[in-house]
């Protein structure tokens, strides 16, 4: 890990997050109690992190690496992580289930690619004497713990952010929405809140939920609701994130829009963040990956060794199949022109000479970004 990562993963944790080594340490399980079959004893554990898609940067870019790295703080890099990326197949996934189950895996944190489908998996490894730590979406089965931030405020801030953009132009015409892909309980979340913000405050002349959360198949659905409704009807775009927003803004430049209408997003990928200084994305929804990452670790270490988790976790959240599920829900931000410089730079995840590199440079001057 680079010395930027290293940064963002001990600053942005520290600060968002009251989780901490010591109440790992102090939550030793009592000693009439089992541990499950797999438990590890000392830190020499193994730890399996199974991953969903690399269409979207964070997962390479950030997860990963922030994983991996507070699972070595926590073990004095003594535990082993073994890695696989599913690359948004769940029959992938549900193999690479199998593979960490035959090599005996000590825990397993997993970012399903279909919540419903790595059901019997998670059922599989529970089985087996492996606890499950689901990452970021709610796995379905018996998991022993979830992290994620609050998905249904990811949506709420999203309407809100889109509502605040369009101003007094809100019933001048319609919007389009760009849900993520129904097999991603995220998504339903995402645009449960969306619509509790929007519904009756705007017209929705065309929803779609896309297929993979693809940018390509955000671009074409794009140019179809262009079609169907009207170039110069549409006042504003619900995307559910950067990567769509990217196809989407593409679909809109196409079809020769000018001024673009507000588009959101959330992820602040790169990219993403570089459209909001460029003024083609109006937000995002900055996510700070490292809380997040630390709770999975944590987590997952304590899990592993048989330990309880009862000092990381702030809350229960009940799955379609489980209910209670220990869990720790990680808060987020609207990011736009505003408050670049106090979220993603201050927090290290991007420097400004990334940001500001090449025709962004003079965007980044006029807000103030060096």
């Amino acid at each position: 890990m680079n010395t930027r990562m290293r940064r963002a993963a001990v600053a942005v944790a520290a600060g968002a997050m009251a989780v901490s080594l010591a109440a790992c340490g102090s939550a030793k399980e009592a000693g009439g109690e089992k541990k499950p079959s797999g438990a590890a004893a000392g830190d020499a554990i193994k730890v399996g992190l199974l991953l969903p898609e690399n269409q979207t940067a964070r997962y390479e870019k950030f997860d990963k690496p922030l994983i991996e790295k507070k699972i070595a703080d926590l073990t004095g890099g003594k535990a082993e992580v073994v890695y696989a990326n599913a690359k948004q197949d769940a029959t992938t996934q549900n193999s690479q289930v199998d593979t960490m189950i035959t090599n005996k895996v000590n825990v397993l944190i997993i970012d399903a690619v279909d919540a419903k489908a790595i059901a019997g998996s998670v059922k599989k490894a529970k089985e087996a004497g492996i606890p499950v730590v689901a990452y970021d979406r709610l796995a379905e089965g018996p998991i022993d713990a979830y992290t994620s931030f609050d998905n249904e405020e990811v949506g709420k801030v999203q309407g809100k952010a889109l509502l605040e953009a369009l101003g007094d132009k809100a019933k001048d015409g319609q919007i389009v929405m760009m849900n993520g892909s129904v097999t991603d309980p995220n998504a339903a979340l995402f645009k449960k809140g969306a619509h509790s913000v929007l519904d009756g405050k705007v017209t929705i002349g065309k929803e779609y939920d896309t297929k993979e959360w693809k940018p390509e198949n955000a671009n074409t659905n794009m140019a179809g609701a262009l079609s169907a409704l009207g170039k110069d009807k549409v006042i504003g775009v619900y995307s559910a994130n950067d990567g769509m927003a990217g196809g989407i803004i593409t679909a809109l430049k196409a079809a020769g829009l000018s001024p673009l209408p507000p588009v959101t997003g959330q992820d602040a990928e790169l990219a993403g963040v570089q459209r909001i200084v460029a003024g083609e994305q109006f937000m995002s929804v900055y996510k700070p990956y490292a809380p997040e990452a630390s709770a999975a670790a944590e987590m997952a270490v304590a899990l592993a060794k048989g330990e309880k988790i009862d000092g990381i976790i702030n809350q229960n959240v009940d799955s379609p199949t489980t209910k209670g599920v220990p869990s720790v829900l990680v808060p987020v931000t609207s990011l736009t022109k505003a408050n670049i410089k106090d979220t993603v730079i201050k927090d290290g995840v991007y420097t400004a000479d990334e940001i500001c590199a090449d025709k962004y440079a003079a965007a980044c001057a006029t807000l103030g970004l060096k």
